[in-house]
C-alpha cells in the first residue's frame, strides 16, 4: 500500500465526516426555524399551539430531507470521482514481476516480467582434485613398483655371497657336515664361480650347478632361471641321488672334468 493510496482514503473519510456534520447542522437548523417560527403562534395556542408546533417541525423536517439526500448524491457523486483511474489507482512502479525479479533473479528478467530458463545447478566432483591426484599417484606408484619386480623376476640374481651362505645353511638337513660344504664350494667354482646367469656356450649348462639340459631344474621352482636358492635346491638333490654327497660329486669331477 502507497503513501497516495492512504492520503486518498483519508480524504475520503475526512469528506464523509463533513457531509454527516453538515447534514446534522442543516437538520438541527431546520427543526430550531421550524420551532422558532411556530412557537410565538403557538405560545398563545396553548395545547392547541403544541401539537402545531409537533406536526409543523416534522412537516419541516420532511422538507429537510430532499435537500440532505441532494447534499449525498453530490457528495457521492465528488467520491465517484475521486475513485476513478487517476495517479492513485495506477499501478505501482514495483510490479509483482520486478519483485519477483529482485527475489529471483535466476528465473524472472527484471523490468519486463518475462520468465528465463534458471541454469542447471553444478554437480560437485565425485571427489576433490587432491583425492583423484593421490589417488592417481599411488596407482602409477603401485603399477612402477610392479614393473620393477617383473624386471628384477626376469634378471638372475648373481650374488655368489649369497648364494654360498644359503647352500651352507641347507647341508645340516642333509646330514652332511662342514667338510661337504668345502668340497662342494670347489665344485661349483669351478662349474660356475656360483652365478645364477652362468650359461656353458658349448654344452648349454646353466646355472651354479651346471644343468643339462636347463630345463630339468623348473621341477625345483617357476623361477629356476633367476633364483640362486632355487639352483642350490635343485643341485643339492642330484649330488644326493646321483654321488651321495659333494665330496663324492667332487671325486667324480676330478676323473671326468664333468659330474
Amino acid at each position: 500500500m502507497t503513501s497516495t493510496n492512504l492520503t486518498r482514503r483519508e480524504e475520503t473519510r475526512i469528506r464523509r465526516a463533513l457531509r454527516r456534520r453538515r447534514r446534522l447542522h442543516l437538520g438541527a437548523a431546520t427543526a430550531l426555524g421550524s420551532l422558532a417560527a411556530v412557537g410565538v403562534s403557538g405560545a398563545a395556542l396553548g395545547t392547541a399551539g403544541a401539537n402545531l408546533r409537533a406536526t409543523a417541525g416534522i412537516q419541516l423536517v420532511n422538507l429537510a430531507e430532499p435537500l440532505l439526500a441532494a447534499a449525498d448524491t453530490a457528495e457521492d457523486a465528488d467520491d465517484g470521482r475521486d475513485s476513478a483511474a487517476g495517479p492513485d489507482e495506477r499501478p505501482a512502479t514495483n510490479s509483482v514481476p520486478d519483485r519477483q525479479a529482485a527475489e529471483n533473479p535466476l528465473t524472472v528478467e527484471a523490468g519486463t516480467g518475462t520468465e528465463v530458463e534458471a541454469p542447471e545447478p553444478l554437480e560437485p566432483p565425485a571427489e576433490p582434485a587432491a583425492d583423484e591426484a593421490a589417488r592417481s599417484a599411488a596407482a602409477e606408484a603401485a603399477a612402477q613398483s610392479a614393473a620393477d619386480d617383473a624386471a628384477r623376476a626376469a634378471v638372475p640374481l648373481d650374488d655368489p655371497a649369497a648364494a654360498k651362505a644359503y647352500a651352507a645353511s641347507a647341508l645340516p638337513a642333509r646330514g652332511w657336515d662342514a667338510g661337504q660344504l668345502t668340497c662342494l664350494d670347489t665344485l661349483w667354482t669351478k662349474e660356475s664361480e656360483w652365478l645364477t646367469s652362468a650359461l656353458n656356450p658349448g654344452s648349454g649348462a646353466y646355472g651354479i650347478a651346471q644343468s643339462l639340459p636347463a630345463e630339468k631344474m623348473q621341477v625345483a621352482g617357476a623361477d629356476w632361471k633367476v633364483s640362486y636358492s632355487t639352483q642350490i635346491n635343485w643341485g643339492l638333490d642330484y649330488i644326493a641321488s646321483r654321488y651321495g654327497s659333494p665330496c663324492g660329486a667332487l671325486s667324480f669331477h676330478y676323473a671326468n672334468n664333468w659330474y
